[in-house]
């Protein structure tokens, strides 16, 4: 049963959120729309920092164990950008919490990140191996690459990137054009 009062009150989290942004979130309207007691969020979460590091860990935790394609690892490379470039489209308050600061600190948190990352490390590590990206730090290039699918998206969402329209260019394009430069460099 706490399991699942938890994973209730994260579900309300989760709408709360997606309507009106963090400061829609409180402890006590997260048990309200959980049909739960005011007091029970407090029993799971010990303040509002807390439960939103939690909905951040289980999104990371949701996301790293969706299983990959079966596709050749340059493949699974775009579908994991694309993937990473929707997702900031479609849910930008829960995209914008996990990657924004923090002020608690969260050992599940830091797990699911440290995970997504490794899984992402190990992509990028694939698609090297494979010869279609260039040899060097995994680590590095999966920043990089990171970055670009977030810094595209981000200006995509802001209405500063579009394909015929500003920048020329949709996320998802930019993501294929630099993967296209990265692969004509040689290791």
């Amino acid at each position: 049963m706490a399991s699942g009062t938890r994973e209730a009150l994260l579900d309300a989290a989760t709408r709360l959120l997606d309507a009106g942004g963090v400061e829609a979130v409180t402890l006590r309207e997260v048990g309200r729309q959980a049909g739960v007691s005011h007091n029970a969020p407090y029993k799971h979460f010990p303040s509002k920092e807390a439960l939103l590091a939690a909905l951040a860990a289980r999104e990371l935790e949701r996301r790293a164990s969706r299983p990959q394609p079966d596709a050749s690892p340059a493949n699974r490379l775009r579908h994991t950008l694309h993937g990473y470039v929707r997702w900031a489209l479609d849910s930008p308050a829960l995209f914008r919490l996990i990657f924004g600061p923090w002020t608690v600190d969260s050992t599940e948190l830091h797990h699911a990140a440290d995970a997504a990352q490794a899984r992402f490390v190990e992509t990028v590590l694939a698609a090297q191996q494979a010869g279609v990206l260039p040899a060097g730090d995994p680590v590095r290039l999966a920043s990089l690459l990171r970055s670009l699918a977030h810094g595209a998206a981000d200006l995509a969402s802001a209405g500063h990137l579009a394909a015929g329209g500003k920048g020329n260019a949709d996320p998802e394009g930019l993501v294929d054009d630099l993967l296209a430069y990265l692969g004509t460099v040689s290791g």
